[in-house]
C-alpha cells in the first residue's frame, strides 16, 4: 500500500496520572497526526481523547517519533449501546422555597398570596375557589440560567434565546467527583465530543445545597482554560451542580465571559446529575421569556430515552 504525503503517525511513550489516583504507562504507542509533526501540548489532548481516558491529571510524553505510515483511523469515545426500557425523566432542579438562600448576599424569594382561596369565594360561584400567588425574587434564585445578556449589554436576552438553545440537547455529563483540584481544566474535557451538546459538570457540589458550605469560597469552578476549549469545540451548552461556574474569588469571571460571549447559555446550581449516565440522554432548561433580562430560573430535566 503507497502512503500519501500527507500520511503521517507518531510513535510515543506515554506515563499518564490520574486526579483520583493511579496511572497508566504506554510505550511505543502510535496515533494518526495531520502533518510530519505534532507539539507535545497537542499530542497529549489527541492521546487522552483517542482512549477516551477521564480525570486526567498530567500526561508525560517521552521518545517522540514522527513516521511516514499509512493511517490506521483512531475510534472516539465508545457508543452507548442501547437501552430497552421505557424513558425516563430525571429532574435536575432545586425547588424554590419562601426564604431560602441561593447565593450569598443575594435575597432570598418571598412566597405569598395575591389571593386566597377563602377570598376567592366571594368572587365565584358557590364552591368554586381559586388561589393566586405572588411571588418575588431576584433571578439569580435556585437552578437558573444565564443567556449571553447577563454579561453582555448588547447580548441576547432571555427573549431572544432561541428554544433550540435550552430544549431537547444532547446532553453530556463530565464526573470530576473525587478530584483535588477545584478547578475543572481543559484535560477533563479532551477526551469528550462536546459539539452541539449540553456540557453537564458533575462535581457533587450540591450536596452542601441549603448548608453555609454550599456558598464557600471552595467550590468547584470551570477555568478559563476549560471554558475557551468549550467554546472552541461548540458546545451548545454548559450547566454545573456548583454555586458558580466561574471561581467566586475571580473578579474577572473568565467562564461567563468566554461562554456567553460566544452565545453558549450557562446554567448554575444544578443537581441529581448522579442519577444520569455519561451520555444518551436529552437536556432541556427552557427559561421564561423576559426581555430585558438575562437570567431567571428554570426547570432544568433529562430525559433518558
Amino acid at each position: 500500500m503507497s502512503v500519501g504525503e500527507d500520511e503521517w503517525r507518531v510513535q510515543f511513550d506515554a506515563d499518564v496520572t490520574f486526579r483520583n489516583g493511579g496511572g497508566l504507562q504506554s510505550q511505543g504507542f502510535r496515533l494518526d497526526i495531520p502533518g510530519a509533526d505534532i507539539d507535545d501540548d497537542a499530542l497529549r489532548e489527541l492521546f487522552v481523547r483517542h482512549l477516551g481516558l477521564l480525570m486526567v491529571d498530567q500526561v508525560h510524553i517521552t521518545n517522540k517519533v514522527s513516521l511516514r505510515e499509512p493511517h490506521k483511523g483512531s475510534r472516539g469515545v465508545p457508543a452507548r449501546e442501547p437501552d430497552q426500557r421505557s424513558p425516563r425523566l430525571v429532574e435536575l432542579s432545586h425547588v424554590i422555597r419562601d426564604d431560602m438562600i441561593t447565593y450569598p448576599g443575594l435575597p432570598a424569594p418571598s412566597i405569598t398570596e395575591h389571593l386566597s382561596r377563602e377570598a376567592s369565594r366571594a368572587v365565584y360561584a358557590p364552591g368554586t375557589e381559586f388561589q393566586i400567588g405572588r411571588i418575588s425574587m431576584v433571578a439569580n434564585t435556585s437552578t437558573y440560567l444565564d443567556a449571553p445578556s447577563h454579561r453582555f449589554a448588547d447580548g441576547a436576552d432571555l427573549a431572544a434565546l432561541p428554544l433550540k438553545q435550552t430544549v431537547d440537547l444532547d446532553g453530556l455529563v463530565v464526573r470530576v467527583l473525587g478530584s483535588q483540584a477545584r478547578g475543572v481544566d481543559r484535560a477533563a474535557l479532551t477526551p469528550l465530543d462536546v459539539t452541539g451538546r449540553a456540557v453537564l459538570i458533575h462535581t457533587g457540589w450540591d450536596r452542601h445545597w441549603g448548608a453555609a458550605e454550599y456558598g464557600s469560597d471552595v467550590h468547584p469552578f470551570v477555568t478559563a482554560a476549560a471554558a475557551a476549549w468549550l467554546a472552541e469545540n461548540g458546545a451548545a451548552l454548559v450547566g454545573i451542580d456548583s454555586i458558580n461556574i466561574d471561581d467566586k474569588t475571580d473578579g474577572t469571571r473568565p467562564a461567563h465571559t468566554t461562554l456567553l460571549r460566544a452565545g453558549i447559555p450557562i446554567v448554575e446550581h444544578l443537581c441529581g446529575l448522579d442519577q444520569l449516565p455519561p451520555y444518551g440522554f436529552r437536556f432541556s432548561a427552557a427559561p421564561l421569556a423576559v426581555e430585558g433580562m438575562g437570567t431567571v430560573s428554570v426547570r432544568a430535566y433529562a430525559l433518558i430515552a
